[in-house]
């Protein structure tokens, strides 16, 4: 907890990267709480059609996720954290399938998209893995939970190659 972030900043980085350190934990929780109350905002607004110009929509969507925020501030926070970083992986995950796609189209080099897809598989794993073994998640085995994490990478990696065939025949004369 704190007294391990400042005995270890003490330790290592002296009194000044102590305080960098500290504003750095205790920063990174507030921009990253302050970021996600903005996104779902914002995509509420967006799936019901409410405008956000004016402080009166903003406010209507926002005290109730406020609510919900601080219902969840009598939940544990290391479990409530834990959703939140695996949400963050899973996010990241669909990001890079999302830029190995566009990649897929918009690239002009023979293998571009496999600086994104090749990621984007370690994470499917890591983020399949993770939600079916943990704690929080299913509580799977090992046994199971890592087979099927590779798995779901897997099938995603095929589906991927496929698709970059499938392109590559359509983009070269005669289908060759």
């Amino acid at each position: 907890g704190a007294n391990s972030v400042y005995e270890i900043s003490i330790g290592l980085l002296g009194p000044i990267g102590s305080i960098l350190a500290l504003l750095g934990v205790v920063a990174c929780p507030i921009t990253s709480g302050d970021t996600a109350f903005r996104s779902a905002r914002l995509t509420i607004a967006d799936w019901f059609k409410i405008s956000q110009k004016g402080f009166a929509p903003r406010l209507i969507l926002a005290f109730p996720l406020l609510a919900a925020g601080y219902a969840i501030s009598f939940v544990d926070y290391n479990v409530v954290w834990r959703y939140f970083s695996w949400s963050n992986q899973t996010l990241a995950m669909i990001s890079l399938w999302t830029a190995t796609v566009y990649l897929m189209k918009k690239c002009r080099l023979r293998n571009g998209s496999f600086i994104t897809a090749l990621p984007a598989t370690f994470m499917s794993a890591v983020s399949m893995t993770y939600i079916l073994m943990a704690k929080e998640g299913f509580r799977l085995p090992a046994s199971i939970g890592y087979p099927i994490g590779i798995a779901f990478a897997f099938v995603l990696f095929v589906i991927y190659l496929r698709a970059l065939i499938s392109q590559r025949k359509k983009l070269t004369p005669n289908g060759n």
